[in-house]
């Protein structure tokens, strides 16, 4: 069993991990995700991963999985996440939380006997290893500025103490993690090659959401 494993790069990783597919969820390095499991496959995954190295990938299906249908394909990146937190619920649930580790890409799929899927990945993306890396190439401002601008369109309550104080990295990450937009928009985030990247890709995915609102709701007469 592997307790406190530390990763430092792609080698610390093992290269066959669970799969937990889950539409419009979007997992990143240093990111804190909850999850509720209640499933029995993944239940044996969590009781698999927490006797293991910990690490579960989250990763988008492509498609809707159909009931009594095959597995739905699955894009290809996804993050992998090590097991923080786990408490039982006294119901059959697991209460967990994934802090994001790095990113993978599928390598193969792998047949096995498990109730869950696995798959052979690569960590493709060493950048994900170094916390806090590239933070100075962000558009802060412009961040901020698409944040203000959807909270004032949607009447939201935010914390701008907490938004104004936040490094960059878990701004930027963070509103990508709970933005509210699709699961094309969040794969896009995902594979976004840097956190200038991100932040950029996040403003305009944004700027395009505000713009379609405001056209939906224009009632003119042209």
């Amino acid at each position: 069993m592997v307790m406190n494993a530390v990763y430092r790069g792609p080698q610390d990783c093992p290269r066959t991990i669970p799969l937990f597919p889950l539409s419009g969820a979007l997992l990143l390095p240093r990111g804190e995700m909850p999850l509720n499991i209640f499933e029995p496959r993944y239940l044996a995954m969590v009781d698999d991963a927490l006797a293991g190295r910990r690490l579960i990938g989250i990763i988008q299906p492509i498609e809707e999985a159909l009931p009594d249908g095959p597995p739905p394909a699955l894009y290809q990146v996804g993050c992998a996440g090590r097991i923080t937190q786990w408490a039982e619920t006294g119901d059959g649930r697991y209460l967990v939380t994934l802090t994001g580790v790095a990113r993978f890409m599928v390598a193969e799929e792998v047949s096995g006997t498990t109730l869950y899927r696995q798959a052979k990945v690569d960590y493709a993306f060493p950048i994900d290893f170094s916390a806090r890396a590239g933070e100075d190439e962000v558009d802060r401002e412009g961040v901020i500025a698409a944040l203000a601008a959807f909270v004032k369109a949607n009447q939201l309550k935010i914390d701008w103490r907490g938004v104004q104080n936040a490094p960059n990295e878990a701004l930027v990450n963070a509103l990508s993690m709970m933005s509210p937009y699709g699961a094309k928009e969040k794969q896009a985030l995902l594979e976004a090659p840097d956190l200038k990247a991100r932040a950029d890709m996040l403003i305009a995915i944004t700027e395009i959401e505000l713009a379609r609102d405001a056209g939906s709701s224009d009632t003119s007469l042209q």
